[in-house]
């Protein structure tokens, strides 16, 4: 890629977002892409040829002196080796400063050293938002300390105000997590939420949805990984009539559908490249067309996204882009998983079997003690997800309403996740099971469509691609 961008420098000038500077082996500038002129006030034609490093990286953030020979951009020149480099400022040519994040990476041509390229971009703002948050978060240590002998009413109250949305528990770790929906729910600010499967990120958006100004605008979810590529660009941007065999009528897409409301990526790193591409178009710009259509159409819309994987490390190996990557991650929230908050084991455990009695038609009061530390000793590979499937069993199981664990909780168990299974094995083998649990009723408030949360005609569809029938 490298080596593409040396014969075709206007590729990189023409780069959208993130600032680019070319060095040679002496550390001159060869080249500056119009990100970084509009970043810095600094013109192409005062940098090239000349070192950057007196220009606009001659001192820390406190003003003290920054050696060049100290440079992380120019000890790649010497040694050849990558960094990636954080709380560092660039200085502006009207001597104000702000932050950066960079990368500097050696440029080789037949296996010699040649030199490097500089890729940067201006975090302030994520700064100021973190900055802002860890004043929200020392502000609510303070009170909570403060009013420590109200501390479990306080948190009971909590806990009743976030009842109804399903985020409920009094861990550290997952006070922490509301403090930030709470913070960012009340901007338009993109939030890439990260977590583990089964952590309730979806949940998360849910309600980052439903505490925003959009509340009352639709919320609407696009599971990334549930369509081929060709199936996936219809479903997000809609197609007009004849754009491709069996498009019989023109359809909005996802993205339509949410004008005014919220777009949740679930599964955001399924996406292809090429729809990565025209998704980071509808992030800058807010517009996008219909396939097989000429018309531009504008939308207002707030995306949020969720992904279980490293999306930095996709960017690192080309298949996830860096552009969509920093568009996406202006403010990350991570779920925890389930084994870092087991103490709110019994909370969720209310909560879910509140569920599981509308769902089940039960009248189960509660878990008993012994249960209750059963669950808190085991580790959760499949995290709240796994939880609500065997409670879901247990309560299925159950003639008393205290219920109790009637297998153990350990490796070996239908509870732990069977790494060597593909994921359509896995989708297979629960889809099953919850058709078991449920006398292959599909429909209705007892079927399985409604135990798995999706619709009655995804289950069919489902159902067809992985083959499963009653007798399979």
């Amino acid at each position: 890629m490298i080596k593409q961008f040396l014969n075709d420098p206007k590729l990189l000038l023409n780069a959208v977002g993130e600032g680019i500077y070319g060095f040679d082996l002496s550390g001159n500038a060869v080249f500056v892409n119009p990100a970084a002129v509009r970043m810095t006030g600094w013109k192409a034609d005062e940098l090239l040829g000349k070192k950057i490093h007196q220009y606009h990286h001659h001192s820390h953030a406190d003003g003290s002196p920054y050696p060049a020979d100290e440079c992380k951009i120019y000890c790649t020149m010497f040694d050849g080796k990558r960094r990636e480099v954080k709380n560092e400022v660039f200085w502006r040519k009207d001597g104000t400063s702000f932050a950066v994040e960079y990368t500097s990476t050696p440029v080789y041509r037949q296996g010699e050293l040649i030199g490097a390229v500089a890729v940067f971009r201006d975090i302030s703002a994520q700064k100021k938002t973190q900055n802002d948050l860890k004043q929200a978060l020392e502000q609510v240590k303070h009170l909570s300390e403060q009013l420590q002998d109200e501390n479990n009413y306080l948190i009971e109250e909590l806990n009743q105000d976030w009842q109804g949305s399903g985020l409920v528990g009094q861990s550290h770790v997952f006070q922490a997590m509301l403090a930030q929906i709470k913070l960012v729910s009340e901007t338009d600010s993109t939030v890439l939420i990260l977590g583990e499967n089964g952590t309730g990120k979806e949940l998360v958006a849910r309600n980052l949805h439903r505490l925003s100004k959009r509340s009352n605008q639709a919320f609407i979810k696009v599971n990334c990984a549930a369509f081929t590529p060709s199936l996936l660009e219809s479903e997000l941007f809609g197609h007009e009539r004849g754009a491709f065999t069996g498009a019989n009528e023109r359809r909005k897409g996802r993205f339509e559908l949410a004008d005014k409301g919220t777009l949740f990526l679930d599964e955001v790193a399924e996406l292809p490249l090429e729809a990565q591409s025209k998704l980071l178009r509808v992030l800058q710009e807010q517009e996008f067309e219909r396939v097989g259509g000429s018309t531009t159409l504008k939308v207002n819309i707030r995306v949020l996204a969720a992904t279980n994987r490293d999306l930095w490390q996709m960017v690192q190996i080309g298949s996830f882009r860096i552009d969509l990557y920093y568009r996406l991650n202006v403010f990350p929230i991570k779920v925890p998983a389930l084994r870092e908050r087991k103490e709110d084991i019994p909370y969720l455990c209310t909560n879910l079997i509140t569920q599981l009695n509308k769902r089940l038609g039960k009248q189960l009061i509660g878990l008993s003690k012994k249960a209750i530390s059963q669950l808190q000793a085991y580790d959760w590979p499949g995290n709240i997800r796994e939880l609500q499937n065997v409670l879901e069993r247990e309560a299925i199981l159950s003639k008393h309403d205290i219920l109790k664990l009637s297998q153990p909780l350990q490796a070996g168990t239908s509870n732990v996740v069977n790494a060597s299974f593909t994921l359509a094995e896995a989708q297979k083998q629960h889809i099953t099971a919850v058709l078991e649990l449920s006398n292959w009723q599909i429909s209705g408030d007892k079927g399985a469509a409604s135990k798995l949360g999706l619709p009655e005609s995804t289950l069919r569809s489902k159902m067809r691609k992985l083959g499963i029938t009653k007798n399979s």
